[in-house]
């Protein structure tokens, strides 16, 4: 399976709590929702929607996966909400249990070696493992080599701080440019691959 990193992100590299006010207020984090003034349905919508043809399931951090988890269950008849509600989905944690997991289909991996796990999944036959926000985890994927692609729609706007999805450990990654288009509001929507070296 190839796991792919989704992620709207600002022209300095934030990705923390694009959607919402008081999704992620780690650090003081004080911009949430930053990214709803940019989403144009017209190009972005198709890419968001090319992406999930492709996943066969979703890789969270606890957080995404609460706030997603009270936004998803209750929707229908959306083919979007249908689909998220009914693709596997894993969740990586070291404070939820399984028996906190109530939306269908969510698997919690092992506490003690949440990597390791995701490694395995990566490992089997299959199509995508989309990562949607999380950042944490993400850079956790980015700095364990774990990413095949990155979706990433950069957005004109600059946070001066937030969480970024790649680590600052001195290393350069070097990514192939795979395809880009732009939005109406000045989205650069971005699919990238780490080159081998």
């Amino acid at each position: 399976m190839r796991i792919i990193l989704s992620d709207f992100m600002s022209l300095d590299g934030v990705v923390q709590a694009p959607g919402g006010a008081d999704e992620d207020t780690d650090g003081g984090f004080r911009h949430g929702g930053w990214s709803m003034n940019f989403f144009d349905p017209e190009t972005m919508g198709p890419a968001i929607d090319e992406v999930m043809q492709t996943t066969e399931a979703l890789l969270f951090g606890r957080r995404t996966w609460q706030v997603m988890a009270g936004a998803w269950p209750g929707r229908s008849g959306d083919p979007f909400a249908d689909r998220m509600n009914e693709i596997p989905k894993y969740v990586a944690s070291r404070t939820l249990r399984q028996e906190d997991l109530t939306w269908t289909n969510t698997t919690l991996l092992p506490a003690e070696d949440a990597i390791g796990a995701i490694r395995q999944l990566r490992e089997r036959e299959g199509g995508g493992i989309q990562v949607m926000g999380s950042a944490s985890l993400a850079s956790q994927l980015v700095n364990n080599d774990l990413v095949d692609e990155f979706r990433l729609m950069i957005q004109p706007i600059v946070l001066g701080g937030g969480k970024r999805l790649f680590p600052e450990d001195g290393q350069a990654r070097t990514l192939e440019l795979v395809s880009t288009s732009t939005s109406s509001t000045g989205v650069l929507i971005c699919n990238y691959r780490p080159v081998a070296v």
